[in-house]
């Protein structure tokens, strides 16, 4: 064996070492701790199972010799046994022999020590230290255990926080690319229909209708099949209570896409928004799509239709009004509009049986209070005027009086006079034949008024004579 503290040879069956004194610590073969701590410190004990350098520690020793500290060495078993066996047999602690062996061996070691490169003496130390806490563990097992817990802790320490970096790495990244996609999603919204219509509102609620008008027009460039950038559009002119242009909007859209159901809505709603729900039906009215006709059909109010057509007339005449939609009709007969405040609401057929000329105006109001389309319709009553009345006899100089008879037709009535005077209603009616007075020159006249219309026919004029010689 070689002394690990002086490098001296000591003899196999001896315990302590000849040179520096320091005694022999028998170690069993294997500790299964020496695994797990040879990986953890393999590099300080490779180094220090080599034979180490010496010279530092045996002058260490000696400068030191009252301490005694017990080398260590791992011992085989058969090394064991036969220093067992030594012991009990009595053999002599050393020999002359011995001591020979052992000074040849010193110096043999000097000589290999002189030819080795000695590494630093810090190192060396190093390794011995290092090595002695190995051992010392090793012969520990409470402390080894300990030092493998602490290991498997650190082990799992690091375990953790190489997860949480990695977590915290991933998690850097995932909020690095969702901000890039929030970043793309705001720019393309920004720049879509729907970004253009909102920054338009944007800009009429500051007043900037100059830019609002830049951003609707942008969005009906970006899709003009849509109503919303029209709604807007007329928003502006509507802010600034310029109703014609704002309607504007909606009917130039509609003369380029007369199918597009949506614009006609929109126009709708306009026209309910500001009160102005007659001019749906003047929309609507030039419509020819049943498509568009059919999604709109709870706002059409269809015109009134007259019974008779206009003309002239000579009997009384009776007009019914209707309306395919329903709902209330209203209607004047001086030629102004009607509506539901001004008009006369039409309930029963109107009576013509007055001469001249009428003009008939109808509205027709649906149930949702749309009004229809005005119509209208003139009627001229012109009653006939018969021939004055036949008056017999006729004009002369007669010896006797005679009866004077008027022709009446039927329907009329004769009024006569026998002073000259023009004959009128208040005049005196005809009945039956007139006497003509005697010896006096009579000037009769009578006239016919229709019953119907109390219109007058001409008169009629005669002059008699009568002289009794």
């Amino acid at each position: 064996m070689i002394c690990r503290h002086c490098g001296a040879t000591i003899p196999d069956d001896q315990m302590v070492c000849p040179e520096c004194g320091a005694e022999v610590q028998i170690v069993p073969d294997y500790n299964p701790l020496d695994d797990v701590l040879a990986r953890e410190v393999r590099g300080s004990v490779e180094g220090a199972t080599r034979q180490i350098q010496t010279d530092d520690i045996r002058r260490y020793r000696r400068g030191n010799s009252e301490q005694n500290v017990n080398a260590t060495r791992v011992l085989q078993q058969e090394e064991m046994d036969r220093i067992r066996r030594n012991l009990r047999s009595g053999t002599p602690r050393g020999t002359e022999g011995n001591r020979r062996n052992s000074a040849e061996r010193r110096n043999t070691g000097e000589i290999r020590r002189q030819r080795q490169n000695t590494g630093s003496t810090q190192r060396q130390r190093q390794n011995t230290d290092e090595l002695r806490r190995v051992r010392q563990n090793t012969g520990d097992p409470n402390r080894s255990r300990q030092n493998t817990s602490e290991l498997k802790r650190q082990r799992q320490q690091k375990r953790l926080e190489a997860a949480k970096r990695k977590r915290r790495n991933l998690l850097i990244a995932l909020f690095a690319v969702l901000a890039l996609i929030i970043a793309g999603v705001v720019v393309v919204y920004q720049n879509s229909y729907t970004g253009m219509i909102r920054k338009g509102y944007n800009a009429i609620q500051t007043r900037d209708y100059t830019a609002a008008e830049r951003y609707f027009e942008r969005a009906i460039v970006k899709d003009k099949s849509r109503p919303e950038a029209y709604v807007g559009y007329a928003e502006v002119y509507i802010d600034q209570d310029d109703l014609e242009s704002a309607e504007e909007v909606f009917q130039d859209a509609i003369k380029t896409q007369p199918t597009n159901e949506k614009l006609y809505q929109a126009a709708i709603d306009f026209y309910m928004d500001t009160e102005q729900p007659a001019k749906i039906s003047e929309l609507l009215q030039n419509c020819e799509d049943e498509a568009v006709l059919n999604t709109v059909s709870e706002y059409i109010s269809s015109a009134p239709e007259f019974s008779l057509e206009s003309g002239v007339y000579s009997e009384v005449q009776e007009i019914t009004i209707t309306s395919d939609t329903g709902g209330e009709i209203y209607y004047t007969l001086d030629g102004t509009d009607p509506t539901a405040e001004t008009g006369t609401r039409y309930e029963e057929p109107i009576l013509l049986q007055d001469e001249g000329t009428i003009e008939i105006r109808a509205v027709a109001i649906n149930s949702k209070g749309i009004p229809s389309v005005i119509e209208s319709s003139e009627y001229t009553i012109e009653f006939p005027i018969a021939d004055a009345p036949a008056v017999t006899p006729s004009t002369g100089r007669y010896r006797e009086p005679e009866q004077i008879t008027i022709t009446v037709p039927e329907g009329y009535t004769a009024y006569y006079t026998t002073d000259g005077t023009t004959p009128t209603t208040s005049s005196t009616q005809y009945t039956g034949p007139v006497t003509m007075p005697e010896n006096a020159q009579t000037t009769f006249k009578a006239v016919l008024v229709n019953n119907n219309n109390g219109k007058t026919t001409g008169v009629t004029e005669r002059t008699y004579i009568t002289t009794s010689e």
